[in-house]
């Protein structure tokens, strides 16, 4: 069967070995993507704790030791760092590593001879993905780095929010964790990237992932904005610094987003909303001149935009090529038909799951084990290691 007709599950990455000693969010998320992918991925866990996630709640998945975050695919193990015995049965998992992940203060792992030039020593093949806050070096480097400081300190919280001067206004941070999670995905680019060099080369590289690195990059066109026209941005609330209209807009009975991208659009916007001479008016031709007249502009199409339901105007423009989307919760988002077509909530064991977002040839890589409870494959691998094996299959 070829490839382009295959119903197997992709595993682009079997046969890959990941030892991931990290917490929280950004390395575990790394390290389930990939599981995915099809590596072979042993979660190393604080005995009697866990990773910090499965203390984050309710609601909760069953009982402590069941609760599980951010580890789909994985093989977890209770190991105490900080002993001598502990700190022996990682490093002989190290030896036999492709990939490793942790999130431990800078210099911390040294103290136990897990950092990165004693674990390479052993294995030069050996790639050591170290993700913290704000990295391996510079004046921050020791101080911790939650996702929330560093979408503060990172610019986002200072772009994100409703308009300064709108009453109760504040910065605000993203529903979800994103400086974390956009590390967790870069980090496995890097180490994609350094499992493809080590093919050539056959040594490992020591990857320095930082959540601030990564939200300064996440900034995107605003830091162009700032660059070229040495302008702080500021927060808009959900309209766009350089695109009109590119925003959320009330409707007869509720709201919707419009998103017009480019003059064809709006142009298509005005004819089907009944607007047309907006569209001919030399300051809304241009999106250049949209910008400029936003305060003129906005209001005239939040008239127009209240005259219809949600429903209608979806059912308008969305035929007709102008970009707009209702704005539904996440149990909308799940009931939608285009989601449930994807087919992007999986179960595995009855625990629910959102899938892998990555298609490979039409089929959704995913991780053939579900999150592992605290300790679950814990007495296998010791068994395994007991016995003589270097990495237990």
């Amino acid at each position: 069967m070829s490839a382009a007709t295959s119903t197997s599950t992709p595993a682009p990455l079997a046969g890959v070995r990941v030892l991931d000693l990290s917490r929280v969010l950004a390395g575990p998320w790394a390290g389930q993507l990939l599981a995915d992918y099809g590596a072979d991925v042993i979660k190393v866990e604080r005995p009697g704790e866990g990773d910090d996630t499965r203390s984050w709640g309710p609601p909760f998945f069953g009982p402590r030791d069941e609760r599980r975050a951010a580890n789909r695919g994985k093989r977890s193990i209770a190991i105490d760092l900080a002993s001598a015995d502990g700190a022996a049965m990682v490093r002989t998992l190290a030896a036999e590593a492709d990939v490793l992940l942790e999130n431990y203060k800078v210099g911390q792992l040294a103290k136990y001879g897990l950092d990165a030039p004693s674990l390479q020593a052993a294995n030069p093949r050996l790639i050591y993905c170290s993700v913290t806050g704000y990295g391996q070096d510079g004046p921050y480097a020791a101080a911790a780095g939650y996702d929330f400081a560093i979408q503060a300190t990172g610019g986002l919280m200072s772009i994100t929010g409703e308009k300064e001067g709108t009453p109760g206004s504040e910065p605000q941070k993203v529903g979800v964790a994103v400086s974390d999670l956009f590390t967790g995905i870069y980090a496995v680019t890097a180490i994609l990237a350094a499992l493809h060099e080590r093919e050539r080369t056959g040594r490992g590289r020591h990857i320095d992932a930082a959540l601030l690195d990564t939200q300064v990059a996440m900034l995107a066109n605003q830091a162009s904005n700032y660059f070229v026209g040495g302008k702080a941005p500021h927060r808009m609330g959900n309209a766009h610094v350089n695109i009109v209209p590119y925003q959320v807009f009330r409707t007869r009975d509720g709201h919707i987003v419009l998103a017009v991208g480019n003059d064809g659009q709006f142009r298509r916007f005005c004819q089907l909303a009944g607007c047309e001479a907006l569209a001919q008016d030399p300051r809304f031709a241009t999106n250049p001149a949209r910008v400029e007249h936003r305060d003129e502009l906005v209001p005239l199409l939040a008239a127009r935009m209240f005259e219809r339901s949600t429903a209608e105007w979806t059912a308008l423009l969305e035929p007709n090529a102008v970009p707009c989307a209702p704005i539904l919760d996440i149990g909308g988002v799940f009931e939608h038909a285009q989601v449930q077509a994807r087919g992007l909530r999986v179960a595995q064991d009855g625990v629910p799951m959102v899938a892998c977002p990555m298609r490979l040839d039409g089929q959704r890589p995913q991780a053939s084990k579900p999150p592992p409870r605290l300790d679950e494959h814990g007495d296998a691998i010791r068994d395994a290691l007991a016995r003589g094996a270097r990495w237990p299959d």
